[in-house]
């Protein structure tokens, strides 16, 4: 079987490091795993008075999460917290309330920054909005990364073997995490 996963990248500059890693993360995914990327550079400012009548982006969004057995956030760290634009896709796709698309979905929360940190404070932060949310999230392996140079390859993918490995071993986990609650996922 194939789980289809959302990969909910929380960073809109062209040549984002969380980018490059969400599409280095797509090449090294185990054969189980289709990562779909969740478009979220067009939705509007979350308002509650829209939840009515949602705009077709934040319809698109939703039916993306809702379709996918487990959500990928890749997510760099703003002023030690989420940007902006993250958490806007997440206020708008778990409303209205009673009506969220992110309930019950595993996920996984992954980033990288220049600092040494890596993103380990928007990280934390995620967590609590997830926990919040009811998505069961994977504890381990944690991945705060740092961009170095020659991190990322020509063309995308990874530079160095070690650091294949290392995400690699995220990806195994993430996998496994996904198919452990894919049937909760399924029966809701």
């Amino acid at each position: 079987m194939t789980y289809r996963i959302a990969l909910v990248v929380g960073s809109l500059r062209k040549d984002s490091f969380n980018g490059q890693l969400a599409a280095a993360l797509k090449k090294l995914a185990p054969p189980d795993l289709e990562f779909e990327l969740a478009r979220i550079d067009d939705l509007p400012l979350y308002n509650q008075d829209d939840d009515a009548n949602q705009a077709e982006p934040v319809r698109r969004l939703k039916t993306g999460i809702s379709a996918a057995q487990g959500v990928l956030f890749v997510t760099p760290e703003y002023n030690r917290s989420i940007p902006g634009v993250l958490k806007n896709a997440i206020d708008h796709a778990s409303r209205p309330y009673g009506q969220s698309a992110w309930a019950g979905k595993p996920a996984g929360v992954i980033g990288i920054s220049v600092g040494a940190i890596g993103t380990a404070l928007a990280q934390q932060h995620l967590r609590n909005v997830l926990a919040y949310l009811d998505m069961p999230t994977l504890g381990q392996p944690e991945m705060f990364m740092q961009n170095k140079p020659g991190l990322f390859a020509e063309g995308g993918g990874v530079g160095n073997d070690a650091t294949k490995q290392f995400l690699q071993k995220f990806l195994d986990a993430f996998s496994a995490f996904v198919k452990q609650h894919a049937d909760r996922v399924a029966n809701r």
